[in-house]
């Protein structure tokens, strides 16, 4: 089993709190996680048809059947739960139970409604390069572990990513989209995650997509936060010291999973990685999402931003920790060069004593120290872990 760095912190909540909610995408893991975390604790999924009607129909009967604490999958299935669940944990401190569930909107909405202040909210992503290393899984070349992907079961299973990920979005689209919102058009709804994704590490555009998908405004906006709640796409926002200088506004798109954004390239097999246009938006995304997972992974705030004034200077990614600013550039490229420095230099400048050591993330294999940063390979990136 692939040892997952969430472990520590789920059992420091559990410990504290008398509820445990862990969230995160379709196949992350999660379930994995619980039950070896957990073994003693019974657990259930109300994608059980079965277990689903009795949660549904007589959800005092159905806790009543875990009178020492349960796991809970897909909790959002059932809503009413969540009430009962708070009657318990207020009258008997003993009693413990863990949440999961794969759509984050439903989940925050009734934890924050009935559970506020009862409970440690967590959030497994698929696998981080760290975790990939450490259980002998990653490759030294880029374009196939960003082509394969993240998900445990590719690996845990030997699914061809060819495989894995049409049904992965097929499932993805029955269950949880048509939950959350009523698409009349899902093959209209599958055009628009694969515009996206030709657009990942760019500017949201929404007139665009408006114009290319022929649906208003107000609906790719209502997309895109479907696909935000169910751990499909990441909105990066920009940071918001302007340092006397006009900000775009916007958000980037990533996708959680360069897997599935390769998949939505219609990219079939590692080599074309190499060659596709969108090569740097998919280093790019693969970077930015594992300094996301580093940040889950500690049960801390995802406190990643990107910078971009009305000039064009841009920073990838910033990282702010305990009120420093931590500039990152991104590139793909296997050779090293102090060019890359000339935009972080810029940004430095503008927040002076704000702006600390800054770092370039590149496609070689080398740790670099430079008078202007750090140069870390994607694949060792312990320094940024750290921030």
């Amino acid at each position: 089993m692939i040892q997952r760095q969430l472990e520590k912190k789920l059992k420091q909540l559990y410990k504290y709190f008398p509820v445990v909610s862990l969230n995160g995408p379709r196949q992350s893991g999660k379930s994995t996680l619980l039950k070896n975390t957990f073994p003693k604790l019974p657990y259930v999924t109300l994608e059980n048809p079965d277990g689903l009607e009795i949660a549904l129909s007589d959800p005092r009967r159905f806790l009543d059947g875990y009178p020492n604490g349960v796991i809970i999958d897909e909790v959002q299935n059932a809503p009413q739960l969540f009430s009962y669940i708070q009657g318990i944990v207020d009258s008997n401190k003993k009693i413990k139970f863990i949440l999961s569930g794969s759509q984050n909107f439903l989940m925050n909405q009734h934890i924050s409604q009935t559970l506020a202040g009862r409970v440690g909210v967590i959030t497994l992503l698929p696998l981080s390069l760290p975790e990939m290393k450490a259980a002998g899984l990653l490759k030294d070349n880029f374009s196939q572990v960003a082509y394969t992907g993240f998900y445990p079961r590719l690996y845990d299973k030997k699914i061809p990513p060819s495989l894995f990920y049409p049904s992965y979005l097929q499932t993805y689209v029955q269950r949880d989209v048509l939950q959350l919102i009523k698409v009349t058009d899902t093959s209209l709804f599958t055009k628009f995650i694969r515009l996206l994704a030709g657009r990942v590490g760019q500017l949201v555009n929404l007139s665009s997509l408006s114009n290319d998908t022929g649906v208003t405004v107000n609906t790719i906006k209502a997309w895109i936060s479907v696909l935000e709640a169910s751990y499909i796409v990441l909105s990066l926002k920009p940071h918001h010291e302007n340092f006397a200088k006009r900000l775009v506004q916007q958000p980037k798109i990533y996708f959680y999973d360069t897997g599935l954004l390769c998949y939505l390239l219609g990219i079939q097999n590692p080599k074309q990685v190499d060659t596709h246009f969108a090569r740097g938006g998919i280093f790019e995304n693969m970077v930015i999402i594992d300094l996301l997972k580093n940040k889950l992974n500690n049960a801390q705030e995802g406190s990643l931003f990107f910078w971009r004034d009305k000039h064009g200077k841009e920073i990838d990614c910033i990282i702010e920790s305990a009120g420093n600013l931590y500039p990152i550039e991104i590139k793909s490229s296997l050779t090293k060069s102090l060019h890359f420095f000339s935009e972080l230099n810029y940004y430095k400048e503008l927040a002076k004593n704000k702006s600390k050591k800054s770092f370039v993330v590149y496609g070689g294999k080398e740790i670099v120290e430079t008078k202007d940063g750090a140069m870390l390979p994607w694949n060792d990136m312990g320094a940024l872990y750290k921030i």
